[in-house]
């Protein structure tokens, strides 16, 4: 972790540009192919929800933008991110949030997630996890939607991505999963986003 000395940041002036609206926050919604990444999955007979999970921590981890948070007024440099995502068990229409470390590769995480979640009795995160560290996901496998919102805490400081996943769906040959990315617009443009969707997109192309 690494405190950034905001007067000779590079982002100052952006920062204080956004820093003037009331809600900060922007929100981009894709679809992204999954057509070679659905069949690793398949293949490897872990969770689809998990791995897409890992894969969107693991590259998101690589861009130091993403890396970057607000904390009472300050910038700090992280030095990763982890995920935590809400997840439903069969039994009950009521979610819950795990928040576990990113484990070396995919398989192991996915295993690793499915455990954790089963085994998990509360229904919101552990008090002792750094917030600042996190990034939430969230998933709705009914819908393939073109458009989502999140909930919005009025705290310009509020600085955690904010990953939904929709149904996917077949198009042409292709498994197309609807993808939604919301990032505080006073750390982030829309260059960076696109930045992270490329690398995303290659990574699931090539794994």
């Amino acid at each position: 972790m690494q405190n950034i000395n905001f007067d000779t940041w590079k982002r100052k002036n952006h920062y204080k540009f956004f820093e003037k609206v009331d809600n900060p926050q922007f929100n981009i919604c894709l679809n992204v192919d999954v057509t070679n990444f659905f069949k690793f999955v398949k293949s490897n007979e872990i969770s689809f929800y998990y791995s897409m999970i890992y894969a969107s921590t693991y590259v998101m981890n690589q861009i130091e933008d993403f890396r970057y948070k607000i904390r009472n007024g300050e910038i700090i440099l992280h030095d990763k991110l982890q995920p935590s995502f809400a997840d439903m068990g069969p039994s009950e229409n009521l979610f819950k949030i795990v928040s576990l470390d990113l484990e070396s590769n995919i398989i192991e995480f996915s295993n690793k997630a499915k455990e954790k979640s089963i085994k998990q009795t509360n229904y919101f995160p552990e008090t002792n996890v750094n917030q600042d560290e996190l990034i939430y996901f969230s998933c709705i496998p009914w819908i393939s939607f073109t458009s989502i919102s999140n909930e919005i805490v009025m705290n310009k400081e509020d600085s955690i991505p904010r990953i939904s996943f929709g149904k996917y769906f077949n198009d042409n040959g292709k498994i197309l999963l609807p993808y939604s990315i919301q990032v505080n617009h006073m750390l982030l443009d829309g260059v960076h986003v696109g930045n992270y969707i490329e690398r995303l997109q290659k990574f699931l192309n090539e794994i």
